[in-house]
């Protein structure tokens, strides 16, 4: 019957409706769910646009940083999200993503651990699988530029150490920093992650070129080797 029908946001009172809201009084007083419904654009027959929003958030656990890390194919497995509404979710949040990139550039020097965080948090953050990147450094440790190694599974990546030297030549490399994320939320380096960091320190010492940190990367958090005198240069 007309009275069991769920209301659409258009029968809300305007200054409810999430779209007016944000216009009236702007974008912070709207909460996730009202923002990732403007996200959605329109809810389904069953649900409005802030239904679908509350459930995709729940399956989040209310954690946008865990719904950052979900795939386009795990947004579709929430009722009223088709692959055009995950995809828009999926292209926000990397937006999002891309934002905190540029607030993040590169500074002109490495002076501590927490540069280096400041610049790979937002690229490896919310991946689900590892990666592992080189920071190579001039003589004042200014950033000369950074470089992918290797992309892996969910706890490890193969890391290839002739590509690390030939990249710290070819740029003249002073100096270096190793990085990569764990997923998993663990921030302790495993036998393998300090194997690795002897490996690279004595790959690149060949060139003269020394190894000052290695930083593991997950969610807000950092661990540094140097920091933790793992690495003493």
């Amino acid at each position: 019957m007309e009275e069991n029908k769920r209301l659409t946001i258009k029968s809300w009172a305007e200054e409810d409706r999430p779209r007016e809201k944000m216009i009236e009084k702007g974008a912070s007083v709207l909460s996730d769910a009202e923002l990732v419904a403007i996200i959605l654009g329109s809810g389904t027959r069953e649900m409005t646009a802030v239904d679908s929003a509350k459930n995709l958030l729940n399956g989040a656990d209310n954690d946008l940083n865990k719904l950052g890390k979900m795939s386009i194919r795990d947004l579709q497995k929430f009722k009223g999200i088709g692959a055009a509404r995950a995809v828009t979710v999926a292209a926000a949040m990397e937006l999002g993503r891309r934002r905190k990139d540029y607030g993040r550039r590169e500074r002109e020097k490495i002076t501590h651990s927490k540069d280096v965080q400041d610049i790979f948090y937002p690229l490896l953050s919310d991946l689900p699988y590892e990666e592992f990147w080189m920071l190579f450094l001039n003589k004042s440790n200014s950033v000369i530029t950074k470089v992918k190694i290797s992309m892996g599974s969910t706890d490890q990546a193969v890391i290839d150490m002739k590509i690390i030297a030939k990249s710290a030549v070819e740029c003249l490399a002073s100096s270096a920093i190793a990085v990569h994320n764990h997923p998993s939320g663990n921030m302790n380096p495993s036998k393998h992650d300090i194997s690795l960091t002897a490996k690279i320190r004595e790959a690149l010492a060949f060139f003269g070129i020394p190894l000052l940190d290695h930083i593991i990367i997950s969610d807000d958090r950092y661990y540094s080797f140097a920091d933790e005198g793992i690495i003493d240069n």
